[in-house]
C-alpha cells in the first residue's frame, strides 16, 4: 500500500527459488532465540511471528486504514542502525533534518534474491537521485557483513547501505511480518512477471548473504520518502518482490526538491 501526503494533510551461489528458503518449528515461541539456518526448516506465524506494529491516524474513507503517522521522522531519528562498514548511525544523522530529502528503501533482507533485485534498480537510478541532491538509504536486515556481501557481489554502494540486524526501523514503521505475507500474499505473484530482472540480479547472488537469524525472512519491507522531518510518500510492501515504483518515488522527490 502506499500513501502520498499533501502539505495539508501535514528476497548456494544462486537462488534456489524466488524466494527465500523456507523456516518452520511447530512449537510456537513467545521469546525465541536467535537460531542458524542448519537447525531450523519453518517458523510457525505465532504470535511473535505476526509483529505487526500499525501506527494509525484519522482520515478519509478513501485513505489507506494503516499508516505511519506524520510525525514517524520523529521516532525513527533515534533509531540506531549500522552501515555496512559496521559503523552506528541514528537515522536522524543520515540526512539534514530541516530541509534534505531521503529515499528510505527498507529492504526485507540481505540473502533474498527480490532485494537484489530491487537493490539494482536502486543502484541504477542513484545517479538521477543524486542529480536534484536526493540522499538515498538502503536499509537491509541482517549484520553488516552480510550487508558487504550484496555491496561486493551486486555490486551496491556500501555509502548508501544500512543494515538493521535487529529489525527496530522495521518495527517502528510496522512493517509487515510472517509466513503469509512472506510466502502466500497475492501481491508477490508480480515477481513471476520479472523474470529477466530477477535472472539479472542472481548473476552473482549467494544464499550466504541471508541472515543467521533465519527468522528475519519473514520480514517485508517499505518505502519512504522524507523532507526533513516531514513524510511525504510512505508505502508498506505487502509480500515478497512488493516494490514501490520507482518512477513514482522519483516524481515525487523531484516535486519536493523544487518546492
Amino acid at each position: 500500500m502506499a500513501r502520498i501526503l499533501s502539505p495539508r494533510m501535514l528476497s548456494s551461489s544462486s537462488p534456489p527459488c524466488l524466494f527465500s528458503p523456507s523456516i518452520y518449528n511447530p512449537k510456537p515461541q513467545l521469546a525465541p532465540k536467535p537460531v542458524s539456518a542448519k537447525s531450523v526448516s519453518f517458523v510457525s506465524d505465532s504470535a511473535w511471528c505476526r509483529r505487526q506494529i500499525v501506527l494509525t491516524r484519522a482520515s478519509s474513507a478513501a485513505a489507506v486504514s494503516s499508516v505511519v503517522s506524520d510525525d514517524i521522522a520523529s521516532v525513527l531519528g533515534e533509531i540506531n542502525i549500522l552501515t555496512a562498514a559496521g559503523e552506528p548511525v541514528r537515522f536522524k544523522d543520515l540526512w539534514d533534518q530541516e530541509e534534505g530529502i531521503a529515499v528510505v528503501a527498507l529492504l526485507r533482507h540481505f540473502g533474498c534474491i527480490c532485494c537484489w533485485e530491487f537493490a539494482t534498480a536502486l543502484r541504477d537510478v542513484k545517479e538521477k537521485f543524486d542529480s536534484i541532491g536526493v540522499k538515498l538509504v538502503a536499509v537491509g536486515v541482517g549484520t553488516p557483513d552480510k550487508a558487504q556481501i550484496l555491496a561486493q557481489r551486486l555490486p551496491f554502494p556500501m555509502d548508501s547501505l544500512y543494515a538493521d540486524p535487529e529489525r527496530k526501523a522495521y518495527d517502528v514503521l510496522g512493517l509487515y511480518f510472517g509466513i503469509g505475507r512472506t510466502f502466500f500474499n497475492p501481491a508477490s505473484v508480480k515477481v513471476f512477471s520479472r523474470g529477466e530482472s530477477i535472472k539479472e540480479a542472481s548473476r552473482n547472488y549467494t544464499i550466504k548473504a541471508t541472515p543467521e537469524d533465519v527468522r528475519s525472512v519473514l520480514q517485508q519491507g517499505g518505502m519512504f520518502v522524507f523532507k526533513g522531518k516531514k513524510l511525504l510518500y510512505a508505502r508498506k510492501d505487502e509480500g515478497t518482490g512488493d516494490h514501490a515504483p520507482l518512477e513514482d518515488v522519483f516524481d515525487i522527490c523531484t516535486k519536493a526538491a523544487v518546492a
